[in-house]
């Protein structure tokens, strides 16, 4: 008996035929979206690469370029197979290649789903990364004149900027920080030795912040030295204040950006997923296979999703892989004999 059988006549299989054309060409669309993404993600973690101490992980956006280019070819092919199914001629040179097309499509849609989850997994790996990325790039914010450095006042400048954001978790972490490099430092002043000198590690440590970390639509100008004294401005309180800097932490603006890109793609992955498709061109398949007569495009046929029932198909897939192991068990077995020879 088999599984889910569907009556077909000639206006159904039509149907069927168009709509799944259909299905087929809109996922094609979607699977040179999913390409787009993929190498959009892998520009925007090249951008950022040195915001995360340049250990980002690049398997998802190679995966999304992979599936892309698949989830194209695949799809074509099967709207090209459901474009030649009413014509017995064209769709008789198609026939052999199904099962193996069928069997593709399985093995596809696993690898989206491996996608679309690490698309949501991945999320907490981009955090870390970022986390302890961010916390060196504060720290060598200052080294312009070391090589590899060079640019990483810059990129985080542009950054904060880009992102309003400031710091770490939030501008405090560049209190924490000596961000000004001892060559713009008067020694030779008593005010900046008497700070180096206060402080264990020798840094030159202030309540101030750089100056990207500005908020340009404040009404006020921009305090980004001594944040934390109040006598050091007229009528301030930063207790009180709305400050007119950015008070989200870069981490967690770039960690809403990039986990965010990273939802909607793993949102679009499950879009191509190919469980509909797979189930159409079965019954489309079986329902061109069962014309009584072939040659009378008018006459019924049936469709049906598996030959036999659920519980016979998975019970001759397990006698097929039993004999398939003792197959390997009897030749492994033959070779031995040899061997000692």
């Amino acid at each position: 008996m088999p599984f889910m059988p569907v009556k077909f006549n000639l206006q159904k299989r039509v149907k069927l035929a168009q709509g799944l054309w259909m299905i087929y060409w809109l996922s094609v669309i979607v699977g040179i979206l999913l390409f787009s993404l993929g190498i959009f993600f892998k520009i925007e973690l090249r951008k950022r690469s040195e915001m995360m101490d340049n250990n980002e992980s690049h398997l998802v956006p190679n995966l999304l370029i992979l599936v892309g280019l698949l989830a194209c070819g695949v799809n074509a092919f099967g709207g090209k197979v459901c474009h030649d199914s009413l014509d017995p001629i064209k769709f008789a040179k198609w026939k052999p290649m199904l099962k193996p097309f069928l069997l593709l499509c399985c093995g596809f849609n696993a690898l989206l789903l491996l996608t679309a989850l690490l698309c949501f997994l991945m999320q907490f790996a981009v955090y870390l990364t970022l986390a302890e990325g961010l916390k060196n790039s504060i720290k060598f914010y200052k080294d312009t004149d070391t090589p590899g450095r060079c640019f990483m006042k810059r990129t985080l400048d542009l950054t904060q900027i880009e992102f309003r954001c400031c710091g770490n978790n939030n501008f405090r972490d560049w209190f924490e920080v000596q961000w000004i490099s001892n060559r713009y430092l008067d020694m030779s002043n008593d005010l900046v030795k008497d700070r180096v000198l206060s402080n264990v590690e020798g840094k030159y440590l202030m309540d101030s912040v750089p100056f990207s970390c500005c908020n340009p639509g404040s009404p006020r100008p921009c305090i980004q030295h001594h944040l934390t004294n109040n006598s050091a401005h007229y009528d301030y309180d930063h207790r009180i204040e709305e400050l007119n800097i950015w008070t989200r932490g870069c981490r967690e603006a770039l960690f809403s950006y990039f986990s965010s890109m990273m939802t909607s793609i793993g949102t679009c992955v499950l879009l191509v997923f190919l469980s509909v498709d797979m189930a159409g061109l079965k019954y489309l398949t079986t329902a061109l296979e069962t014309m009584e007569d072939p040659e009378n495009p008018e006459c019924e046929s049936d469709g049906w999703l598996l030959e036999k029932g659920v519980k016979e198909t998975f019970g001759d897939l397990l006698a097929k892989l039993k004999t398939l192991g003792k197959t390997n068990q009897v030749v492994e077995g033959g070779d031995a004999p040899e061997a000692a020879n």
